[in-house]
């Protein structure tokens, strides 16, 4: 119930940021093998043990990588790298974010992939890892739904382009 109004299902509204629907990836991929190339690190992560290893090899230099190869220079500064690696360290965190692309190929069937929610999606036009494609995709799956665009945005368009983010989320989540 949100203001005495009660809701008809567990999610009013939904916003992805450069996130696709889960049911699009492997159609889309069959379709542009380019992405497959972008997403060998999702197939890494379905190996036990051997992502966490790799992770954390040299104090995390792949996720250090990704932060400044997925995103606009200057980006992450390094006292945001050095939290980020704090936070990488706690016991169980890697883990944690690579069961993530391991619950992705372990998903249960869905028999109706419709999103029925009025549906944001706010993509980084510039997003080395997933291409906007995805994004279209996945958009195709909504009854209702509509994207924002960030032409010069990357995977990390929302720590690049905070103010216009929050913005298009408040716009958004308080439409009535």
């Amino acid at each position: 119930m949100v203001d005495g109004v009660p809701l008809s299902g567990s999610v009013e509204r939904m916003v992805a940021i450069n996130a696709f629907h889960p049911q699009i990836l492997i159609p889309y991929i069959r379709k542009h093998p380019s992405q497959m190339l972008r997403s060998i690190y999702m197939m890494i992560c379905q190996v036990p043990y051997l992502p966490e290893s790799l992770l954390r090899f040299r104090n995390f230099a792949i996720l250090r990588g990704m932060l400044h190869i997925g995103g606009r220079k200057g980006t992450f500064s390094d006292a945001d790298t050095r939290r980020y690696m704090r936070t990488w360290s706690v016991p169980g965190a890697v883990t944690g974010m690579v069961n993530w692309y391991r619950a992705l190929r372990r998903r249960p069937p869905i028999d109706n992939p419709r999103v029925k929610p009025p549906t944001l999606v706010i993509w980084g036009n510039r997003d080395p890892y997933l291409q906007k494609g995805l994004a279209e995709a996945s958009l195709s799956l909504c009854d209702n739904g509509e994207a924002l665009w960030m032409e010069d945005g990357s995977h990390w368009v929302h720590i690049e382009e905070p103010q216009v983010v929050n913005k298009a989320l408040i716009d958004f989540l308080t439409r009535s």
